[in-house]
């Protein structure tokens, strides 16, 4: 992966491909490798013609590890990826994210409005506005001795992931400790470019898509069937209505 320099954070990130742009912003405890490439996508996007631009945020795969959680907002993350669009000298960009990665790709279009196209925010709906809950609980299963040591269920889920991830396991925790802000329904409603919504009907972490959708003007939803927060990345129909969006939201311009 290349590196560049995201106001003193070193950062992680692929860029691949003809077309235009398409930023990807994966999960927590996850990186780029995990949810975009493993899964397929970047191969998706790749044939659908676009310019497929991966990276690890702060704190995950090969970017820096911060064990501080103030600086582990998903404001600043969202700048991270607004800086690397600065570095590659992208002026507007389609971004997609997945759980917390969908959060962060709120926050850019949120704060940056001029640099998104068209959003895509997938893997969480009612609970971007609610809160997920359950921070505290995971961090402390990650910061925890062992696995044998976590008996949250969604912690040891989480605790699990991170080590098949190879993750960081304290800059994990003290990622989760700070990410997981609320956004607002008065802050997505100032959202003015396409969106995209999509969830697994299974999605216990996500939300209902409904209070998501009633939030941003214009927004589009579509539910995964028998998927839950886990499976629904790789989806096929995901794949498919995603390709559909970003073709009828074309930028006109051609990197």
């Amino acid at each position: 992966m290349h590196k560049f320099n995201s106001d003193s954070v070193e950062i992680a990130f692929d860029d691949v491909g003809q077309g235009e742009p398409v930023l990807l912003i994966h999960g927590f405890a996850s990186n780029g490798r995990v949810n975009w490439v493993d899964t397929g996508w970047v191969k998706t996007l790749l044939d659908g013609g676009f310019r497929v631009i991966t990276m690890d945020n702060r704190g995950h795969g090969e970017s820096e590890k911060l064990y501080n959680p103030d600086l582990y907002s998903a404001a600043e993350m969202a700048a991270d990826a607004r800086r690397l669009l600065d570095h590659l000298e992208i002026p507007r960009a389609h971004v997609m994210g997945y759980s917390m990665g969908a959060r962060i790709a709120a926050f850019l279009t949120i704060n940056h409005p001029s640099r998104v196209g068209a959003a895509i925010f997938a893997g969480l709906a009612s609970r971007m506005i609610t809160g997920v809950g359950g921070g505290a609980e995971i961090a402390r299963g990650l910061e925890a001795a062992s696995l044998l040591d976590v008996t949250d269920v969604s912690a040891r889920a989480f605790r699990v992931f991170a080590e098949q991830t190879r993750g960081d396991l304290k800059a994990l925790a003290a990622c989760i400790k700070s990410s997981r802000v609320k956004i607002t329904e008065e802050m997505l409603a100032t959202i003015r470019v396409p969106v995209l919504v999509v969830v697994g009907e299974k999605d216990d972490v996500a939300g209902e898509i409904g209070p998501l959708l009633a939030a941003i003007p214009g927004a589009t939803g579509v539910t995964l069937p028998k998927r839950n927060h886990m499976n629904a990345v790789g989806d096929k129909l995901y794949k498919e209505v995603v390709l559909r969006f970003l073709g009828a939201h074309l930028l006109g311009i051609d990197n």
